[in-house]
């Protein structure tokens, strides 16, 4: 086990000495980048090795090449991993195991690039892994804010648990302006009881979820908490009982390789 809890990562470099470097390629600015940790280390502390002469983490896959990184020590301060890959096939089963590694892909840049400011589109490109999905039922609702802030638009998902609905995720995002009045007038006409701001739905309406992750969580009553939640689909063709259930989600989760 490490010495530092916690390390920062370094990907990128805009600005050193009082010079923007943001419109040099990005093998340039890697370059400089990589001088800079190598003198910046050595100014640092290290880590110890383990009892067994080694660092106690996850081995580096096929692919990926930490740079500047000492045998038998590890800074604080570090470089973001290299993916090498010869061809695209290569470089497509790294991005399938990106979730084992508790990531969401790959990010893909053009050597020559420059650091664009804003959403750019081109030199950049990031490449997710397949999201997670399940299918959800609508539980409770509220209203959302700023153009939504009269229209039930903020959703609370449930999946079944021993004969029950147990909430398990949040979601405002994903369905189309037609499809959002639509499920407002459903909220207004099918409300069985308030508190607060907060409508009990009846729960008729089914939703396909994704998210990018799971984890487990004691702030839940679920038991685990999923990771960018939003509504990929309204599932017109099932049935609240059609559902899935809360072993289902716990199942996807030691899938991704985390406990529950």
């Amino acid at each position: 086990r490490t010495n530092f809890p916690i390390a920062f990562v370094a990907y990128d470099l805009l600005e050193f000495g009082g010079s923007d470097l943001r419109a040099e390629s990005l093998e340039e600015r890697r370059r400089s980048l990589e001088a800079l940790i190598a003198a910046a280390s050595k100014r640092l502390p290290v880590s110890t090795p383990t009892k067994a002469g080694k660092h106690a983490e996850a081995p580096m896959l096929p692919g990926f090449e930490p740079a500047a990184r000492a045998a038998e020590t590890e800074s604080p301060l570090r470089l973001s991993a290299l993916v090498t890959a010869p061809s695209w096939r290569e470089l497509s089963d790294l991005q399938v195991t990106a979730r084992a590694r508790g990531v969401e892909g790959l990010m893909l840049k053009r050597r020559s690039s420059p650091y664009g400011v804003g959403r750019q589109r081109g030199d950049w490109w990031k490449w997710k892994i397949d999201p997670f999905v399940i299918d959800a039922v609508l539980i409770l609702a509220q209203r959302g804010s700023g153009r939504r802030a009269n229209l039930y638009t903020d959703y609370t998902f449930g999946l079944w648990h021993d004969g029950k609905l147990v909430p398990v995720a949040k979601a405002y995002s994903g369905l189309s302006d037609a499809e959002i009045l639509q499920v407002d007038a459903f909220v207004r006409h099918h409300s069985t009881e308030k508190f607060g701001p907060v409508r009990i739905v009846k729960p008729e309406l089914v939703f396909e979820l994704a998210f990018e992750g799971i984890q487990k969580s004691t702030r839940h009553k679920a038991g685990v908490a999923v990771r960018f939640p939003r509504m990929n689909r309204w599932r017109h063709d099932k049935k609240p009982e059609d559902a899935d259930t809360l072993e289902n989600l716990r199942a996807l989760a030691n899938l991704g390789g985390i406990p529950t």
